[in-house]
């Protein structure tokens, strides 16, 4: 029973880590800012490997299971979609934060339009002529805009975070509490579900 309580706290121990390291990494990027390459970096491990280890991890752990006979417990589905959701949602967090704490009115002139998927928006500060990094996007104003517009927008001086039109902040503790919340106890049950297949191949 001790080496079931201890595989189990583990476990837990180790979902939680991945869950609030794609949470923390995702915030992180563009709320401290960090360095372009070091920010992507940051933002691919809270947005794949993360998210990743949660399956490879108990995959890899089952060393009695022949390969060819290993079988993933559907638990673990959640927090591989959780992992990434926290990602984009912590990231989005984050640049709100640091709009918050660093952000600053200006009007630009939109001076390109990025016709793609989603439309994206080059902005050029109306006061100096510099232009405005990273463009602005479909969600945050960009959007039945033309060329030659002038917009009011809150920008990040330091390039990082995405300007915006609307300073009007969303909420996003209760959703990032609940997709840790699901990314742990799922990951927790499927991992400990695959350590006890593992046990039962080898008493077998």
């Amino acid at each position: 029973m001790d080496a079931v309580r201890k595989e189990t706290a583990r476990w837990l121990a180790f979902s939680l880590t991945c869950a609030l390291g794609s949470a923390g990494l995702g915030w992180l990027a563009p709320a401290m800012p960090l360095k372009s390459w070091v920010g992507g970096t940051a933002v691919l491990t809270a947005w794949l490997l993360l998210p990743l280890a949660t399956v490879l991890v108990p995959m890899l752990g089952l060393r009695r299971v022949p390969r060819a006979q290993r079988k993933m417990a559907w638990q673990l589905i959640v927090p591989v979609v959780a992992g990434v959701a926290l990602g984009v949602v912590a990231l989005e967090a984050g640049q709100q934060s640091a709009l918050a704490e660093r952000g600053r009115w200006t009007t630009a002139t939109v001076v390109d339009i990025e016709d793609a998927r989603t439309d994206r928006c080059t902005l050029q500060r109306r006061a100096d002529g510099t232009r405005i990094s990273p463009t602005l996007s479909e969600g945050d104003g960009c959007r039945s805009v033309s060329k030659s517009d002038i917009l009011r927008v809150r920008y990040d001086p330091e390039g990082v975070a995405g300007p915006v039109t609307d300073a009007e902040s969303d909420s996003y503790g209760g959703l990032i509490a609940g997709l840790v919340l699901a990314a742990v106890a799922m990951g927790t049950w499927g991992s400990v579900r695959m350590s006890r297949w593992d046990r039962a191949y080898a008493a077998s």
